[in-house]
């Protein structure tokens, strides 16, 4: 079989979804296709080596490889779906537009987008929030936070009407507040942990929100306002996703190569570890000639207690 004739046939073979009898007709074509399977393969990669070097850590100093290599690997997920034409659904748009490439009365909206969202952004605040040494309650409240503004998003794009912009606008006040405690509540706790930990979150914090007030741009310009073409809405999305996880888990693993959890607060031990307080594991056996000895020592402490009295 000659592979150099092979083509991207996706959109053949899985692009005629029928929405109420009709199909998307503003929707990806080949080269929006080969672009999601493009972003696909970086993140694939970038799952194999995030993943490959927590080996270079002890086990209990590897869940910054572990919640990073996860984004990616959902992420490089995702983006398989969107390149094989899968995982969306057409609505109609709000906004008729004259330009041919978005013309039409069926937008097609990938909500596999969103559902990589809203696993992906959580792991994201994980990696940055236990970063700066937060308090579990503000990130699990931050996470909650950030789930609305993705869900929020996801209603907002399946809305064919102008109450769509009412979703809009909840995503944009729950961002704003996810923005603050990442630029602001948990940039101060990493500053009292020590410059370095500091020094990598700041980068890495300000590097993700920077990046996150763009996708409500990319989302107004796209599901929201149907302004620009399927394929310029993959290229838009893929470089932010790119820019935010990837090139975020190189940024962060590498200021991570010299902190210690421990000191972030992240006390993890492996079953072959001390027990806390420096006592060895023992066997049963151990333990039990242990007591043994320990009433031998007992009777034999009294005895002489005996004789000097």
């Amino acid at each position: 079989m000659d592979l150099t004739k092979r083509k991207n046939d996706a959109i053949n073979a899985n692009g005629n979804h029928f929405v109420n009898g009709a199909t998307s007709n503003i929707a990806i074509t080949t080269h929006g296709s080969d672009w999601y399977f493009a972003v696909c393969a970086v993140m694939f990669v970038s799952t194999i080596a995030f993943a490959g070097l927590s080996f270079t850590k002890p086990r209990s100093h590897r869940i910054f490889h572990y919640i990073t290599a996860a984004i990616t690997m959902v992420a490089a997920i995702a983006y398989f779906t969107m390149g094989a034409d899968l995982g969306e659904t057409g609505i109609k748009p709000e906004f008729i537009r004259t330009n041919s490439k978005v013309a039409g009365n069926l937008r097609e909206i990938f909500y596999v987008r969103y559902i990589d969202w809203v696993i992906t952004t959580p792991l994201l605040l994980m990696d940055l929030l236990l970063t700066a040494g937060m308090p579990w309650p503000t990130i699990l409240y931050t996470i909650l936070i950030d789930e609305i503004m993705i869900i929020t998003g996801l209603i907002g794009a399946l809305v064919t009407s102008s109450y769509k912009w009412g979703y809009y606008t909840f995503g944009c006040v729950a961002f704003l507040w996810v923005a603050w405690t990442v630029t602001w509540t948990a940039r101060k706790h990493a500053a009292a942990i020590g410059p370095d930990v500091s020094k990598t979150y700041l980068i890495c914090g300000v590097w993700t929100i920077f990046l996150w007030f763009l996708y409500p741009i990319a989302w107004g310009l796209s599901e929201g306002g149907n302004v620009i073409a399927p394929d310029s809405e993959a290229v838009f999305y893929g470089i932010l996703d790119i820019l935010a996880k990837p090139v975020f888990g190189t940024l962060l693993l590498w200021g991570h190569r010299n902190i210690e959890p421990s000191r972030l607060g992240l006390h993890i031990r492996d079953y072959d570890d001390p027990m806390p307080g420096g006592l060895e594991r023992k066997s049963e056996k151990d333990i039990g000639n242990g007591h043994h000895n320990s009433g031998v020592a007992d009777n034999t402490a009294t005895t002489t207690g005996a004789s000097t009295v």
